[in-house]
Order: structure tokens, then sequence, then C-alpha cells
């Protein structure tokens, strides 16, 4: 049986949502409390069995192979003032036995065209593509689940949520009919259409785990929407010869490509947090409180 080791982490895009913020700084790179958005990605993708990382990366993204990669003055400085705990995490950011390898997309294509860049290190294995954007908040990473229905099944698998139908010219969206316990097999996939011609409200949202054959199709495909090469076109096209599943997926997702999806992401993480989550709850609750009376009084 295959096991899914690589997974590919398109990040070439320019964030053009958040600037002036990515101006010059990446998008993948926000933080969330304490850690960039691409490092919750990586560490649900090793949480999930793989050990080589695959970044597609763009003009101006260097910031993200920096933070992969070896600080050797901050170890030091770390370990000269004995900040153990520290030093522990920036150690703990990338294990040791999971590799990184940065290929550059010189022209912004789309999706399909920077999944395809992966082509030559991937080779003929299955992978997983995660978005970063997509951050996820959920008690078994959604990595780990898809990759248990791969090895159950042997499928392409989507990860899927509904989503509102008004909602759907922003996703990919299946159609699909009930498989097994949160499976769903897959008859097409069209993106983003209008609400009236969506097919379900189950939408595409940023994980998958792919055949290589993927790259066939993603090869000899046009434009698409947005006269990008599109990656959904590319597996409505796999459907064609292989079956493909969508896994409506166990936790919750935030859209931190979006300013209110990343506020909303920043509150849920930092509720979570070991060190400040106690007493940012506190706050809330004390705020809460105020603007209540406020409008009591109002």
């Amino acid at each position: 049986m295959e096991l899914v080791r690589k997974a590919v982490f398109p990040v070439a895009g320019l964030g053009t949502r958040f600037l002036p913020a990515t101006k010059a700084s990446p998008k993948e790179m926000m933080p969330v409390v304490d850690k960039p958005l691409i490092q919750y990605a990586v560490e649900e993708a090793i949480a999930a069995g793989v050990d080589q990382l695959i970044f597609v990366t763009g003009r101006g993204k260097r910031a993200i192979a920096d933070h992969f990669d070896v600080s050797y003055e901050l170890e030091m400085e770390l370990e000269k003032k004995q900040k153990t705990a520290l030093l522990d995490q920036v150690r703990a950011i990338l294990p040791s036995h999971v590799s990184t390898i940065f290929l550059r997309q010189p022209y912004p294509l789309g999706l399909g065209h920077a999944v395809l860049m992966a082509r030559p290190v991937v080779g003929n294995e299955p992978f997983a593509v995660l978005l970063a954007d997509d951050l996820m908040l959920a008690t078994e990473p959604v990595l780990s689940q898809m990759v248990e229905q791969y090895r159950h099944y042997q499928a392409g698998i989507l990860g899927v949520e509904e989503i509102p139908r008004e909602h759907s010219s922003r996703y990919g969206v299946v159609d699909a009919r009930p498989w097994d316990d949160n499976i769903f097999q897959v008859s097409r996939i069209v993106e983003k259409p209008r609400p009236e011609d969506a097919p379900s409200n189950l939408g595409v949202v940023g994980r998958y785990i792919l055949p290589a054959r993927i790259f066939h199709f993603l090869e000899h495909l046009g434009s698409g929407a947005g006269g990008e090469i599109q990656l959904t076109d590319a597996i409505a096209n796999l459907l064609g010869e292989r079956q493909v599943l969508a896994y409506r997926f166990r936790g919750q997702r935030f859209d931190c490509g979006d300013k209110l999806g990343y506020l909303q992401a920043t509150i849920a993480f930092a509720q979570l947090h070991p060190e400040v989550g106690p007493a940012f709850v506190r706050y809330l609750d004390g705020l809460c409180a105020a603007r209540a009376s406020e409008h009591k009084d109002a």
C-alpha cells in the first residue's frame, strides 16, 4: 500500500486582501497568536506522516524558507541566556526527519499550475496538497483523518465542508452521493459555480490527497476560471478514469485568506493557547459583560 509521504504547499500568492500587511511579508507568515499560518499547515502534514515538504513559492517569499531553516545566531543567543523552553520551540519547528524543498513558480498561473510545478519531486507517489489559508482546528488533525480514508479506499480524497449555497462561487463544489460515514462518491466537480448552478452544498476546502496521475491532466489543461490553470478542472478530468471521494472532515475551518476569518481564527486559537488562553478568556468575558452593560444602559 502506497503511503502519503509528500505534501505540496502552494505559497506563491500575493495576498492582496491583506495589503498593506503583505506588501513585504508573505501572507503565509501572518501569525495566529505565536505561529505563522504556514507552520500550522506544516505541523498538520507532519502529524499525518508526511516527511517531505514541497513549497511552491514566488517572488518575495524568502521569509518562508528562512522560517524553516536553522538560525544558528538565534539558537546560540537563546542557549547563552538559558532560555531553554524558547530554544526547544525554535528547534522543533522542523523535526530532523523531515526535509524541505523549495520550487519557484515564475508566473501566477493558478493553483493547478503551482501543483504541477511539484511533479519532478513528487514523481509517481500519491501526495497531499495543503493551502495554508485554510487553518484547521480539530482534535485529530484534518490531514490525518484524510490519510486514514486514503488508506482504506486507495482513492483521491477531497476535504469538503457544508457551505451556504450563496457562497458557492467561492469554492469548487462537488456533485456527490453518500458512500460511507462522512464519505461521498464524487461524480462531478464545478469550480466557483453560481448558487443556482451549484450541484450541492459541499465545497472543497484547502486539503487534498491526490494520485500522481493528476499531473497528466494538469499538464494538458488550458486556462479555466479567472484565466488560471485550475486544480478543480484537472480533478474533473481525473474522475473520468479514477474514483475520487469527498470527505466531510471533523473539525472547524477558518478562512484566513479573509480578514474576518483570520480574526475569528486568532480568537479561537488564543482561547486554547496554554500560556495566554485562560487570561484571554477572562478578558473576553469582561469585554462582553461591559458591552452588554453599555447596551442595557443605552
